[in-house]
């Protein structure tokens, strides 16, 4: 890496529909990309993997401009638009809410729904539409930037990654597999579950790269809002608060390993010239929305997101 280049790794955290903001932030970066940067990593769960395979898949087959038009095509085709999508859309939004709410209603699991699970099989059309999952090893080079979708094993009871080459569809599938949703997803015998429960976005395998790989800035973008100002004292507030927390608190971890192995580095406990500070940044909503909006693919909602989205990347790279 030359002096005047600074390596560049991004993280998408999930949250269903709001990662379409997510889109918005990667569409308005890739078409604005700033000189001397080089992204060499994206990382991704639950809709944030959505984005960062559809951004690496853009950059590693035709650049920038083929980037950002995936990363938003695809929340096109996601934005509910038939009458059936929109009335299914309004039911499971006004379900959500009643039930963060506390009012008693009758729950099935995916399991006890007869037939197929079209909502995750209308998703695998869409990610194949735009994506040739079969092309994805011949692109995993040393020069591509290292890919990674986050998820949880439920029977092993551990984080799971999978990265480049690793990349299925049914490793997107997985990351995204909202339990009261959806069927667990099987890959090599193990089941996984979204990848909210788990590194909510991955953030350590973004930073295990060779030396000259290795991230000097870190973007987080980030959906769930960090703070949050008064007391939730209605149930649908400390449900909405409980969502943002839960959503939060594996990378708030990772990041404080970072920024630990940051002190390490500047006292001299850890060589330098083998560890690399990494400075954080984080692209964030600033806007907060219900938690039963996660589910909403209304397609004004949609664009508003991507909208929103383009706005906070233009902040940031002004800043």
């Amino acid at each position: 890496m030359s002096s005047e280049q600074t390596n560049v790794a991004i993280a998408c955290q999930g949250g269903g529909s709001h990662t379409a903001f997510t889109a918005g932030v990667l569409a308005e970066l890739f078409e604005h990309w700033p000189a001397g940067y080089e992204l060499v990593g994206l990382s991704g769960a639950s809709g944030g993997a959505f984005n960062a395979l559809a951004g690496w898949y853009g950059l590693v087959t035709d650049g920038e401009q083929r980037a950002a038009d995936l990363v938003t095509g695809i929340w096109d085709d996601l934005a509910a638009d038939s009458y059936t999508e929109r009335a299914t859309n309004r039911w499971l939004m006004n379900l959500d809410r009643l039930q963060s709410s506390g009012m008693p209603f009758p729950q099935f699991s995916p399991y006890q729904i007869p037939g197929p699970e079209l909502g995750k099989e209308r998703i695998r059309e869409i990610l194949e539409s735009h994506i040739d999952f079969e092309e994805i090893p011949g692109y995993c080079r040393t020069t591509a930037p290292e890919l990674v979708v986050g998820t949880v094993n439920i029977n092993a009871g551990v984080f799971e990654t999978f990265t480049n080459e690793d990349v299925t569809v049914d490793a997107v599938l997985a990351s995204a597999a909202i339990p009261n949703l959806f069927e667990a997803v099987e890959i090599h015998g193990h089941l996984h579950w979204d990848g909210l429960f788990s590194q909510n976005p991955p953030v350590s395998d973004l930073m295990h790269q060779p030396p000259e790989r290795k991230p000097d800035e870190l973007w987080i973008i980030q959906i769930n809002p960090q703070e949050l100002d008064g007391e939730p004292t209605r149930l649908d507030e400390i449900a909405d608060r409980r969502n943002e927390l839960s959503g939060n608190i594996s990378l708030n971890q990772e990041l404080g390993f970072i920024r630990r192995v940051n002190g390490w580095v500047e006292e001299g406990m850890l060589p330098a010239e083998t560890f690399t500070k990494t400075s954080i940044d984080r692209i964030q909503m600033e806007k907060r929305y219900h938690c039963s909006t996660k589910l909403d693919r209304d397609r004004a909602f949609i664009d508003e997101l991507l909208e929103l989205g383009r706005q906070r990347a233009a902040e940031f790279l002004e800043a």
